[in-house]
């Protein structure tokens, strides 16, 4: 949504101009938290039967003594103007932008069983030797893919599961066969 992405944007400019970018941008990954893990939360926000300051006085209850004033100042300043319903995906939209503007790629690696600490590492230092930044690593798993793995960075995708490979075998021989 582009609103909230302008939202995220200027509260990323003022978190920088007031030196505050690092406690700002946890408090935002704490209220994605909070907005994911709790339905009530976001209906609440949504909800436009309930005014604007019981609002901001749940929002304050809620992270009272949580949150850096500059984020708490920033999300009273939203739910005033009646925008109270962008903050989950304002907090995702601000989470992305600090990423960007920290130059820290995410790479997203899945296993069939997780990986080991050694692998883990070779891993990093395999993504970190390609690219410029820092890099934040993110580990799933997926018994589908049988061995192997599969890695992602952004719109990039390294498949190199056992999976992949029986399907390409599949697919190799049932050419083979119509040939």
């Amino acid at each position: 949504m582009i609103v909230a992405s302008r939202y995220a944007k200027s509260l990323l400019d003022l978190a920088v101009e007031k030196g505050q970018l690092e406690a700002v941008f946890n408090d935002m990954q704490m209220v994605k938290e909070v907005c994911d893990g709790s339905r009530e939360f976001t209906s609440f926000l949504n909800s436009p039967i309930i005014k604007s300051d019981k609002k901001i006085e749940a929002i304050k209850a809620i992270f009272h003594g949580k949150l850096n004033a500059i984020t708490s100042g920033f999300l009273s300043i939203v739910t005033s103007k009646r925008r109270e319903a962008i903050i989950p995906e304002m907090a995702g939209s601000f989470i992305e932008q600090y990423r960007t503007h920290k130059n820290v790629l995410t790479a997203v690696i899945t296993s069939a069983k997780g990986l080991d600490a050694d692998t883990r590492q070779k891993a990093l230092d395999l993504v970190k030797s390609q690219l410029n930044g820092e890099i934040e690593l993110i580990e799933k798993t997926n018994p589908d893919l049988i061995g192997g793995f599969v890695l992602k960075i952004g719109d990039q995708q390294l498949d190199k599961s056992v999976a992949r490979q029986l399907s390409n075998m599949k697919k190799e021989l049932t050419n083979k066969a119509l040939n």
